[in-house]
């Protein structure tokens, strides 16, 4: 076991998946020799050489269209899109042809395609760096949708997307590649090294698709999050003395509704998290989902606590954040009601 951020996590399972299977591809603007914006395949190249991991033109809609015809072939590529706010141009590619490859060639053909992306803010980035648009593939048939929370599910969930033999989309919070933090997004990061989910294998483990872990065990309500607002909802619980059980989702597509629906039965309320805008985001089909399933088990109405419906402001980042005011009142509502 290794001491990692996620950064250093997510460049392990690239290094593990290319040693242990020649058709795994890393590709991407900037990916080869300078190692990516953020240093995520940083010293691949020097490792498998420029044709297995290499640079492309800046087109994202060429990127996945070159990837989706090498999954085609029996390739794995791990296409890496630089940040989520650009991966819009490809967005036809990956909804008319990744989604639909298996079901319009009756399964004849399969797209083991992974596509990689930095999401949502903490940067500084503004309205073009740090959107987070999960929301829109989990809406589509045939793309899974993953977003990791820290080092160690980060590697395994990314081994298990190039593993799998479907189109998945694995976004990768930004905010905390290098740490997770008191809530308080205008406050520097503490270093994985001082957490345990730090603690990395150096080789090869997985981490199953659609199977969500529960962080925090609690009775009084349930808490659902994932990515980024994993550790603001566990900073904002500790700060309220709440005896809240508190769900890292891990995947949104597919969802573990069991683990959701588990958890609300037993504490008969839930609040759901989200850093994306609020309408049309994953909250609202978290908060259908509970309410179908838990409407009788339920003592007051499903809360969101989420992103606003603005563009997102540059100069004004820790007021659009979800943070501990936001999530503490929809916990406070969905306790008093």
């Amino acid at each position: 076991m290794t001491a990692m951020n996620m950064i250093q996590a997510i460049n392990s399972a690239h290094a593990v998946m290319m040693e242990r299977d020649s058709n795994v591809v890393a590709m991407g603007e900037d990916v080869g020799y300078f190692g990516g914006v953020f240093r995520v395949t940083e010293g691949l190249q020097k490792k498998f050489g420029a044709s297995r991991c290499f640079d492309t033109p800046i087109s994202e809609n060429g990127i996945i269209a070159a990837a989706i015809g090498m999954a085609a072939y029996g390739l794995r590529p791990v296409a890496e899109i630089q940040f989520a706010d650009y991966i819009y141009p490809a967005f036809d590619q990956l909804v008319s042809e990744a989604g639909r490859m298996r079901y319009r060639t009756a399964a004849m053909w399969n797209l083991p395609l992974t596509v990689r992306s930095p999401y949502g803010g903490g940067i500084f980035g503004g309205q073009t760096h740090s959107q987070s648009p999960e929301s829109l593939f989990a809406h589509v048939a045939g793309i899974k949708t993953v977003i990791p929370s820290n080092p160690y599910d980060a590697k395994g969930l990314l081994i298990s997307a190039i593993e799998d033999n479907d189109p998945v989309i694995f976004f990768e919070p930004k905010r905390i590649y290098n740490g997770p933090f008191d809530g308080h997004f205008d406050r520097p990061v503490t270093p994985w090294a001082k957490h345990p989910k730090a603690e990395v294998p150096e080789g090869h483990y997985s981490v199953p698709l659609g199977k969500a872990a529960v962080v925090r065990e609690g009775s009084e309500l349930t808490i659902v999050a994932y990515g980024t607002m994993v550790w603001v909802t566990l900073a904002t619980v500790e700060a309220l003395g709440v005896d809240a059980e508190v769900i890292d989702l891990r995947s949104i597509v597919p969802v573990d509704i069991e683990a959701i629906e588990q958890s609300v039965r037993k504490t008969g309320r839930c609040v759901v998290v989200h850093e994306a805008t609020r309408t049309g985001g994953f909250g609202a089909e978290l908060s259908a989902l509970v309410q179908e399933r838990c409407f009788y088990h339920l003592e007051a109405p499903v809360q969101r606590a989420t992103g606003f419906d603005t563009p997102y402001p540059h100069s004004l980042e820790w007021a659009y954040f979800p943070g501990p005011v936001r999530i503490g009142t929809a916990i406070k509502k969905a306790l008093e009601d």
